[in-house]
């Protein structure tokens, strides 16, 4: 729609998400809504709370898998540095792990890629009305699927660990001894019920701890 036919005041919106070619098309189908925005596109998380703070947006919508900072936890640097923008979360997979970690980060609301354009729209402006907008799939099974049983830290040495990283390339960086590096990798391995840290990460994956 031209734009001299858009309401004096859009959502503005800010989208995350690491290809470029998905982002591109939602960024266009978004701006096709008369009442939609968006004001800033940006492919790594670690970028969102600076395009927030300079743009604006009054919200944003994330995708989970991003590179820098995933995006759960730029969900909750944007509710301390960004209180006015409301989060949407997008996820290709929808786990209950991540539902309860994006509420618990703040968000507004969570859904899955693969809806039609016009629900996300719909979305949106519910989120503004101070709705919470889930997946009813998703809402249905998160209440079974309990808590998240691995602290922060140990979330941060499996996600170290992805790549294979050694124990002291992971207390390098993050910046702890490797003797705690190995107590959480030990306690992690056991909460997953699992044999190493490899299936630790595939597990906790699975259920969306990570």
């Amino acid at each position: 729609m031209p734009r001299d036919h858009r309401p004096a005041r859009c959502v503005r919106v800010l989208l995350a998400e690491d290809q470029g070619m998905t982002r591109g098309a939602l960024a266009l189908l978004l701006g096709m809504e008369a009442d939609l925005e968006v004001v800033a596109q940006v492919g790594r998380g670690d970028a969102i709370v600076d395009a927030a703070l300079a743009s604006r947006p009054d919200v944003a919508l994330l995708d989970i898998e991003l590179p820098g900072l995933s995006g759960l936890d730029a969900a909750m640097r944007l509710r301390d540095e960004v209180p006015d923008c409301r989060v949407l979360i997008l996820t290709t997979f929808g786990r209950p792990g991540h539902l309860r970690r994006a509420m618990e980060a703040g968000a507004a609301g969570f859904l899955v890629k693969d809806g039609p354009v016009e629900e996300l729209a719909a979305a949106i402006r519910r989120v503004l009305t101070g709705e919470t907008v889930v997946d009813p799939a998703l809402a249905a099974a998160a209440p079974s699927a309990g808590p998240n049983p691995l602290t922060a830290r140990e979330r941060d040495v499996l996600n170290a660990a992805v790549d294979g990283a050694t124990v002291a390339d992971i207390a390098e960086r993050l910046r702890l001894s490797e003797s705690t590096v190995r107590t959480c990798l030990s306690s992690a391995i056991g909460k997953t019920g699992t044999r190493d840290r490899r299936e630790a990460v595939r597990t906790a994956r699975g259920q969306g701890w990570l």
